[in-house]
C-alpha cells in the first residue's frame, strides 16, 4: 500500500511540475561581507583559520556567508529553498521557464543555471562568469595488529608513517557519504568515541542529526571503517587516531541532482571545522530524471556543480578524494564527477596483486586530464562494520584506504602544499611517469612520499646514496649510505622493535623469521624507513 500512495504521489506531482526544472541562482554579490572580514570567526572555525595560515591561503568572497536577504527574497516571490551554497553564491529552487525569466531580471541574481543537461526545453541560460583559479602535531609511536587489514596496508606502504607515529592524530576527515547506521553502537568503533574522536555529524539530506538511523545506506559506516576502525588483533584502519566528521549527502533511495547541492553543502559545512581531509565515496552520471545526466564530455571537471564545489574546496586547502567510480565493465565505463576535477585526488582500485579491478572506471577526464591519480586496494577488501569485519569491493573502499594514508602524512607534514602532496603522490606511485586509464599512476606508495619528504627530495635520496640490499633478503642486509649511521633497528610486521644496531651498514637477519619487516634508518638529524622482505 505504501508503494501505491507514493506512486500516486509522484504521479500528482509530476503532472503539477512537468516544466519545472532545477536551477541555481547565482546572486550578484554578498553585501554584508565586510562584517565577515572585520571577524572571521563569526563563520570559520579557528581550525580552518589555522590551516589557511599554516598553508598561506587568503581569505576570499566566496568564504564570507551567503546574503540571507536574498534567500528571503526568493521565498517570497514563492520558491521553497532550502539548499543554497556560499562558495557559489546562490540557491538551488525548481522553477518552470517563464519563472526562470524573471528571476533573470531580479536585480540580485547575476545568472540561473540549469542542472538539466539533456531536456530539449530547457532554455538558453546566461553563462556564469568564469571563477578565478579548483610543524608536526602531536605523535604517538603505536603497536597494531593489523590482522586481516595488514595487506591492503602494506600494498600502499603506510605502515613506515605508522612506525613513525603518524597514525593521524589530530588530522580532521570529513566523510561525506550516504548514512552511518550502527557508528554510534558497534564495537568496530567504540575505540572513535572512547578517544572523542568523532567531532560532528549531520544529514544534509534530510536536515537532520539523525545520520545513525538503521534504515539508512551502510555505505558511510563501511568506509569510515576502512580508514577509523579498529578490532583489537583483528583489524586496524588506516588513520586509526584520525578525527572525524560524519556527513550524509546521498540519499540511497533515488539519484537526484539535488545530491550534488547537498554534497556541496557538507564540504561547506567541513571547511567551517577545520578539516583536513575530504573523503567521499559518491560519484554522478545519470539521474532518475534522464534530463540531468551528464555525458562524457561534461567530465572535464568544471561542468558540474560539485566538480566547481570539490575544486574550491582543493583551493581552501582541504586534500579532497574522490572515488573514480565502479563502471567499469559497463557501456559507461568512465569516471564519475567530482573525480573528473583536476584539484581532486581520485581514486581507482586494484586487487591484492596488483592488477587493475575489472570495475574500476576508466579516465582520462574529457579534457585530457589523467584519472585517476592513483590507486589503491578495492578487490575483496577488509573493512569493518557494527562489531565485525567485512569484505567488500569498489573504489568506494580503495579510497578511504588511501584517504587515511593521507591523513597520516599530513600528521607529519602539516604545512606542505596540498597540491605538492598530489604531484608527490603520483610521482611515488608504481608506474610513474607511465600511467593507465585505470590504475592512473599506479599503486600509492605512502612510505616511498614519507621517505622522500623527509630527505627533501627523491634527488636528495639519491645524491645521500641511501639503497638496502639485497631484497628480498636471506643472511646479511646491507646498507649503502654516503653518510655515516647513526643507528638502525628492526620492526616486525606488527611494529615491535625487534632489533638495534649502532654506526653498522650491515645487519644479521638469518635468524629472523619469513616474512615483511621494516629498517628504521637514522642518518645524521634525518631517518629512513625501508621495507624489507626475509626469505
Amino acid at each position: 500500500m505504501k508503494k501505491l500512495l507514493l506512486f500516486c504521489l509522484l504521479t500528482g506531482y509530476s503532472i503539477a511540475s512537468a516544466q519545472t526544472q532545477l536551477v541555481f541562482v547565482y546572486f550578484t554579490d554578498k553585501p554584508n561581507k565586510a562584517a565577515f572580514f572585520a571577524n572571521p570567526l563569526s563563520e570559520l572555525s579557528q581550525k580552518s583559520l589555522n590551516r589557511r595560515t599554516a598553508l598561506g591561503i587568503s581569505l576570499n568572497d566566496e568564504d564570507a556567508p551567503i546574503e540571507t536577504s536574498y534567500l528571503q527574497n526568493l521565498q517570497n516571490l514563492g520558491f521553497t529553498v532550502t539548499d543554497y551554497s556560499k562558495w557559489l553564491n546562490g540557491a538551488a529552487v525548481n522553477a518552470t521557464p517563464s519563472q526562470i525569466i524573471n528571476l533573470q531580471a531580479l536585480p540580485f541574481v547575476q545568472s540561473v543555471q540549469s542542472f538539466a543537461r539533456n531536456a530539449s526545453a530547457v532554455p538558453k541560460i546566461t553563462p556564469v562568469a568564469q571563477r578565478k583559479n579548483n610543524s608536526d602535531t602531536g605523535k604517538t609511536l603505536t603497536t597494531f595488529d593489523y590482522g586481516s587489514g595488514a595487506a591492503q596496508i602494506d600494498q600502499v606502504n603506510i605502515r613506515p608513517l605508522h612506525l613513525a607515529g603518524y597514525t593521524g592524530t589530530g588530522i580532521s576527515i570529513a566523510v561525506i557519504d550516504a548514512g552511518f547506521p550502527f557508528v554510534n553502537t558497534g564495537t568496530a568503533f567504540s575505540r572513535l568515541w572512547a578517544n572523542n574522536q568523532i567531532k560532528a555529524g549531520y544529514d544534509f539530506v534530510t536536515k537532520t542529526t539523525d545520520i545513525y538511523n538503521t534504515s539508512l545506506s551502510q555505505h558511510g559506516s563501511v568506509v569510515l571503517g576502512a580508514i577509523g576502525g579498529y578490532l583489537e588483533n583483528t583489524f586496524v584502519g588506516s588513520a586509526p587516531d584520525a578525527d572525524f566528521y560524519l556527513y550524509r549527502s546521498e540519499n540511497a533511495a533515488v539519484e537526484i541532482p539535488e545530491e550534488e547541492v547537498y554534497w556541496i553543502e557538507a564540504a561547506e559545512e567541513a571547511d567551517r571545522k577545520g578539516v583536513e581531509i575530504i573523503s567521499t565515496s559518491l560519484g554522478y552520471n545519470v539521474f532518475d530524471d534522464s534530463q540531468y545526466d551528464y555525458s562524457y564530455s561534461d567530465m572535464n571537471g568544471t561542468t558540474s556543480f560539485i566538480a566547481k564545489a570539490a575544486q574550491i574546496a582543493a583551493e581552501k586547502g582541504i586534500f579532497v578524494l574522490v572515488a573514480a567510480g565502479n563502471s567499469g565493465t559497463l557501456p559507461w565505463h568512465y569516471l564519475l564527477t567530482p573525480s573528473d576535477n583536476a584539484k581532486v585526488f581520485s581514486i581507482g582500485a586494484v586487487d591484492s596483486a596488483g592488477n587493475s579491478s575489472s570495475f574500476s572506471s576508466y579516465g582520462p577526464n574529457s579534457s585530457g586530464v589523467v584519472k585517476p591519480d592513483g590507486s589503491a586496494q578495492g578487490t575483496s577488501t577488509t573493512t569493518v562494520n557494527n562489531n565485525t569485519t567485512v569484505t567488500v569491493s569498489g573504489t568506494s573502499i580503495a579510497t578511504p584506504i588511501a584517504s587515511g594514508g593521507v591523513a597520516c602524512f599530513i600528521q607529519a607534514f602539516p604545512t606542505m602544499n596540498r597540491d605538492q602532496i598530489m604531484i608527490k603522490l603520483r610521482q611515488t606511485a608504481s608506474l610513474y611517469p607511465n600511467h593507465t586509464d585505470q590504475m592512473g599512476y599506479g599503486i600509492l606508495n605512502f612510505g616511498s612520499l614519507y621517505n622522500n619528504a623527509v630527505l627533501g627530495t627523491s634527488e636528495t635520496a639519491k645524491t645521500e646514496g641511501i639503497k638496502i640490499y639485497p631484497n628480498p633478503v636471506t643472511n646479511i642486509l646491507s646498507i649503502q649510505s654516503e653518510y655515516d649511521i647513526k643507528s638502525l633497528e628492526i620492526y616486525d610486521n606488527l611494529g615491535r622493535l625487534i632489533r638495534k644496531n649502532s654506526q653498522q651498514k650491515a645487519v644479521h637477519v638469518e635468524n629472523l623469521s619469513k616474512g615483511i619487516y621494516y629498517l628504521k634508518i637514522q642518518i645524521k638529524d634525518k631517518i629512513y624507513y625501508e621495507k624489507f622482505i626475509k626469505e
